[in-house]
């Protein structure tokens, strides 16, 4: 249907009115208004009124029915308009419907576009980045071009500072964005990658905590996927970029899967009954790090902190360190 001009009464184009973009004719318009100024003129008044034939009237007082600006005839055939404010809102209301359903054919074509793509040419699938300048344009890329989610595995070695990252995930989550993160218990041993950790569970991230995490990577949206070539920053890093494919999907579930058996990280909260030194200790156990790595961070000995654990073991009536995990988290401490 045409939406910049329509044909009138002499057959020529008029500019298209507001009316356009919900499939209303300028001659629909038209005679829409008549009906509404004269409601008792009948097809024969309105034809007169509007300078077409009675059977022109008739048609178009049809597709007036059909698009909800005119109540069905009643008993005695005689036709009367709906009022507009409730009419128009129905026809914007059945656009924005056909509009969804035209993004969601969008999608799926894109979808079958995309893999025709692959097919012909498959090294559209991937894109290599080599030194630590183009890997951070690709990384920047992909958080600005991020609309619903950004998953995260966050292991060792680091290429470079977080800074840049911290601040790419930070507008991330002031957009809206979910941001869901796993990191390795090993890497949290870093005091540097263990504050940057609780800064983003402060600004909104989901974190969770694995013992290990299979490698470092980046999937956002669940389409577009960024991974390291190489295993270590020795001789060159180099990273690819993955397109949407049947890789991203694979790399989306095992993020899904790992997702599953990780631990929670998130921030102790304060009952009035734990000390910080307490509410760090809780947060230090709750992310799976080793005694020898949680007494680094807190600067005490291995005996002053098994001293400490042992105490709020005791304080919870715990037998265990699995139990009391569990009933810190019970509590909200973790």
């Amino acid at each position: 249907m045409e939406t910049t001009a329509y044909d009138n009464k002499d057959g020529q184009t008029s500019a298209a009115s507001p009316w356009a973009a919900v499939g209303v004719s300028a001659f629909d318009e038209r005679l829409y208004q008549a009906i509404l100024n004269q409601p008792d003129a009948g097809l024969t008044g309105w034809a007169l009124l509007t300078g077409v034939s009675p059977a022109r009237v008739r048609e178009v007082c049809d597709r007036l029915l059909a698009l909800g600006l005119l109540q069905p005839p009643d008993s005695m055939g005689g036709i009367r308009a709906v009022d507009p404010r409730v009419a128009i809102r129905g026809l914007i209301r059945r656009r924005e419907t056909e509009s969804e359903l035209l993004a969601a054919t969008a999608e799926e074509m894109a979808t079958v576009f995309e893999a025709g793509l692959l097919r012909e040419e498959p090294s559209r699938l991937v894109e290599v980045a080599s030194g630590e300048g183009a890997i951070a344009a690709r990384l920047e890329e992909m958080y600005a071009r991020a609309e619903h989610e950004v998953c995260l595995f966050d292991t060792p070695p680091y290429l470079a500072p977080a800074g840049p990252q911290v601040d790419l995930q930070a507008d991330l989550l002031s957009r809206g964005i979910v941001s869901r993160g796993i990191y390795s218990a090993t890497g949290l041993e870093d005091p540097k990658v263990l504050s940057r950790a609780f800064r983003m569970v402060e600004l909104g991230e989901q974190a969770r905590v694995l013992p290990s995490v299979p490698l470092k990577l980046l999937v956002v949206d669940g389409c577009r996927a960024l991974l390291p070539l190489t295993a270590s920053t020795a001789g060159g890093y180099c990273a690819v970029v993955v397109w949407h494919s049947a890789v991203t999907e694979a790399l989306q579930k095992l993020f899904e899967m790992a997702w599953q058996q990780a631990a929670p990280l998130g921030q102790a909260v304060d009952d009035g009954g734990l000390t910080e030194s307490e509410r760090t200790l809780t947060r230090l156990l709750a992310a799976g790090m080793k005694d020898e790595a949680v007494a680094r961070h807190l600067g005490v000995s291995l005996r002053t902190l098994r001293r400490r654990v042992s105490e709020l073991q005791e304080r919870l009536g715990a037998a265990s360190r699995f139990q009391l995990g569990m009933r810190a988290s019970q509590r909200g401490w973790v």
